[in-house]
C-alpha cells in the first residue's frame, strides 16, 4: 500500500494511493494510516490532490556515515557502532516545496536517503522483530549546510535549518528495503546512483540500536544514511531522489 498525506477539496487527510499515471486515484483514509485504516469512501484523482510530507514525525533521528563510500569521500571512517544525530520535525516537508538555502551559510549538500518510517510505539525492540515496528518506507533528502558542519564539529545546526528534510511523495508498506536502487539527480544530472544493499548498519540493527536509545512512536523517521555521490545545491535547482520500489521525491532550491 503507497499512504500518502494530502491536501484536497476539504481539507488535509491521510489517503491510499491506487493505480498509476494519468489513473491514479487516492482514497481517504480516516484518522490515520496506522494499524487497519479505515476508509471514508471519498476519493479523488491523484492530478487533483497535493501531495504532502507523508507523516508529520515527532522525531527524525538519522545515521552519519552509513555508506562505506560516503564516508570515505569525505576522509572519514565508518564508526562501529551506528551514529546518530537528531533533526527537528520543523525541516521536514513535502514534494514539491522548496528547500530553502539560509543567508550566510555557504556551502549547502543534497544527501538522497531510504527513509524508515515507524508504525507502532517501541522501546528496545530487537532486529529480529524489527520488521513488526515498521510502517513502511519514503524517500528523504538529509539537506546540510556542509561549512557548518565542518566548522560546529557536532551537525545540529548544518542539519536542523527548517526544510532541510524533504521526505516522500508517499509511503510504501510492502518493499523490502535490503536491496533497492537509490538515484540522486540534480537539473536532470544523475549525482548519486548506489543501492540500499550497501549500508553498513542494516535497518533492522538500526531500528534496534535506535530503540535502546529512545522511544519510537508512530510516524517517527529514521534516515538510514546516503551513498556517496553527494554535493551542493543553488537557488534555482531542483533536486530529485528516486527510490526502486517506493517512487520519486522532487523539490526546487531557492534562497531563504
Amino acid at each position: 500500500m503507497r499512504l500518502a498525506r494530502i491536501a484536497h477539496p476539504g481539507g488535509v487527510a491521510f489517503a491510499s494511493v491506487e493505480g498509476e499515471g494519468d489513473d491514479a486515484q487516492v482514497l481517504e483514509i480516516a484518522e490515520h494510516p496506522f494499524g487497519n485504516p479505515n476508509f471514508t469512501g471519498k476519493r479523488w484523482p491523484l492530478a487533483d490532490v497535493r501531495l504532502l510530507a507523508p507523516i508529520l514525525p515527532t522525531k527524525v533521528i538519522a545515521v552519519g556515515r552509513n555508506y562505506a563510500k560516503h564516508a570515505a569521500e569525505f576522509g572519514n571512517e565508518v564508526p562501529s557502532d551506528p551514529m546518530l544525530f537528531i533533526k527537528p520535525s520543523t525541516t521536514v516537508i513535502g514534494p514539491n516545496v522548496a528547500i530553502k538555502r539560509p543567508s550566510g551559510v555557504g556551502r549547502v549538500d543534497f544527501e538522497g536517503e531510504l527513509a524508515v518510517v515507524i508504525g507502532q510505539p517501541v522501546k528496545n525492540v530487537p532486529a529480529a522483530r524489527a520488521a513488526s515496528a515498521v510502517l513502511g518506507y519514503t524517500v528523504a533528502n538529509d539537506v546540510s549546510a556542509r561549512d557548518l558542519q565542518k566548522s560546529d564539529g557536532q551537525w545540529g545546526r548544518a542539519k536542523g535549518f527548517d526544510t532541510f528534510c524533504p521526505l516522500g511523495p508517499w509511503i510504501e508498506t510492502s518493499v523490502d528495503p535490503g536491496d533497492l536502487a537509490l538515484k540522486a539527480e540534480v537539473d536532470g544530472e544523475l549525482k548519486q546512483d548506489g543501492r540500499t544493499s550497501d549500508l553498513v548498519h542494516k535497518v533492522p540493527e538500526l531500528v534496534e540500536f535506535v530503540s535502546r536509545v529512545m522511544t519510537l512512536l508512530p510516524g517517527d523517521i529514521i534516515l538510514t544514511g546516503t551513498p556517496e555521490g553527494v554535493g551542493p545545491i543553488e537557488a534555482g535547482q531542483q533536486v530529485s531522489i528516486t527510490i526502486e520500489g517506493i517512487g520519486t521525491l522532487t523539490n526546487p532550491v531557492q534562497d531563504a
